[in-house]
């Protein structure tokens, strides 16, 4: 009988902590997906960097990510879609493009990469599960965003979306 209490007991602790998001870490509502990720490692990582980065961008007079309300007014139930496909963007697109000859850059973006990975694989689970429906109005956002892209060569598109980082962090939190 004290063996069953002491089962249960450590079994219900044990749920309990996986319920509790890893230190350091947020829980962000996408529409119906909830996802925990640790943004200050992020932005961390990112603050490192920006200037860096920031400096490598030849062209200052155009905006991947903050063009006329590409994030803005996007509806509750269209987050997690376009969250799910600029995280995919950034995986796909930016980070693969994003090498510079400072191994310390170089650091710092893989770190990022790996926090973005770990996302872009929970939201790709709430994706399958049919809970984050992709409507008209994330759909064409994210055309808007590929188009600035692809507007570019890659690398400086690259370079350009990561320098644009803060955007994406920015509105991620105010959905938050």
């Amino acid at each position: 009988m004290k063996g069953s209490h002491l089962f249960l007991c450590l079994f219900s602790m044990s749920c309990w902590l996986h319920l509790i998001p890893a230190a350091g870490n947020k829980i962000f509502h996408f529409g119906p997906c909830r996802i925990s990720m640790s943004m200050t490692e992020i932005r961390s990582g990112f603050t490192a960097i920006k200037a860096n980065i920031q400096a490598r961008d030849p062209i200052r007079t155009l905006s991947i990510l903050s063009y006329p309300h590409s994030l803005h007014k996007v509806k509750s139930s269209d987050r997690c879609c376009i969250t799910h496909h600029l995280f995919d963007f950034y995986m796909d697109k930016v980070f693969k493009h994003c090498k510079t000859e400072d191994s310390y850059v170089n650091r710092k973006i893989s770190s990022i990469a790996n926090s973005f990975l770990s996302v872009k694989r929970k939201l790709g689970q709430c994706h399958e599960e049919n809970k984050c429906l992709c409507g008209q109005e994330s759909t064409e956002k994210f055309k808007q965003i590929l188009a600035n892209y692809e507007g570019l060569n890659v690398t400086s598109a690259a370079i350009k979306s990561l320098g644009e980082l803060d955007i994406l962090l920015d509105w991620m939190e105010k959905s938050h």
